[in-house]
């Protein structure tokens, strides 16, 4: 994203040049929409690819993402100050659309739980969560199982739904839940 000074996930720490880019979207602006795409793809990509290990679906989710991009720009516009902003709203359409894949994709064929990749190294979320909240409470995040984290990711990071956090990490609604409840109790034994 350019020389921009960014935060600790990599984020531009202002975002109201990808705000404009959205107004002029809104009204039909394809310069806009291709500079947006070429300062905000590569994150989203990566974004994508922690959440999914499936090139395929990854790039038909990132296609579909800039598709509504382009459809729905103008609602952005509609969006409250204290929102989470362009890359916040971009990244909220991305997540659906994953979940949707991973849905459809379900139907197709059932993907024991299993099967799912599991990240190897926290990412760059997880670091951000760890460092925004406290060394208390990151390490507390820190000490967690990675299947806590998983889910207390996908609910609090990318404000998923418990069901789309079921269908993003292929677990029944009722395991997602108590992996939730677990991850709570953890951390508020950790920290008291």
């Amino acid at each position: 994203m350019g020389g921009a000074r960014t935060d600790h996930q990599g984020v531009r720490a202002s975002d109201s040049d990808e705000a404009r880019l959205l107004r002029r979207i809104a009204h039909a602006d394809l310069d806009a929409f291709d500079e947006l795409y070429r300062r905000t793809s590569p994150w989203l990509l990566m974004r994508l690819r922690r959440r999914c290990a499936d090139d395929g679906l990854v790039a038909e989710v990132l296609q579909d993402t800039y598709l509504t991009v382009w459809r729905a720009a103008g609602s952005f516009a509609t969006l409250r100050p204290g929102d989470d902003g362009p890359l916040g709203w971009l990244w909220t359409i991305a997540a659906r659309r994953l979940v949707d894949a991973l849905r459809r994709q379900g139907r197709r064929r059932e993907t024991p739980a299993d099967v799912l990749p599991t990240p190897l190294a926290p990412g760059a979320d997880e670091e951000a969560l760890a460092g925004a909240v406290g060394d208390e409470v990151g390490a507390a995040l820190a000490d967690l199982a990675p299947e806590l984290r998983a889910v207390l990711r996908a609910m609090v990071l990318d404000g998923l739904t418990v069901r789309e956090t079921a269908v993003l990490l292929g677990l029944p609604e009722g395991t997602v839940k108590s992996r939730a409840r677990r991850a709570r109790a953890a951390l508020r034994e950790a920290l008291s």
